[in-house]
């Protein structure tokens, strides 16, 4: 029931990071123009100039606050990271819990160190 349960989160996880795709790719390509124009903005000595890259990177945020949505997608996997990692760890953690002389093999091994 468990690995049933980490499926269907698996399968909602991703269909909302490749409904989301779009969405990202456009907030990663404007806030990478927002940074530049940033350093730009920076630089800049004259006023005229400073300006000019006040009104790009204007447009570059509200560029990348209409990709707000990929926000979703980053969340959507963040969650498929976090099922993959539980669906890999699970195997080992339920063939220790079987096994009763894996505490008493770690003591062992602990007390022949010194």
């Amino acid at each position: 029931m468990k690995k049933f349960g980490l499926l269907m989160a698996g399968g909602i996880a991703a269909i909302v990071l490749l409904t989301n795709l779009g969405p990202m790719i456009g907030l990663a390509i404007s806030v990478a123009i927002l940074y530049l124009v940033f350093k730009q903005f920076i630089k800049e000595k004259s006023t005229l100039g400073k300006i000019g890259w006040g009104i790009i990177g204007l447009i570059a945020l509200m560029a990348s606050a209409s990709n707000i949505p990929a926000i979703l997608g980053i969340a959507a996997a963040y969650v498929l990271y976090l099922v993959y990692k539980k669906w890999n760890t699970s195997k080992s953690v339920v063939a220790e819990e079987k096994d009763p002389f894996v505490n008493f093999e770690k003591q062992w091994a602990d007390i022949n160190k010194y």
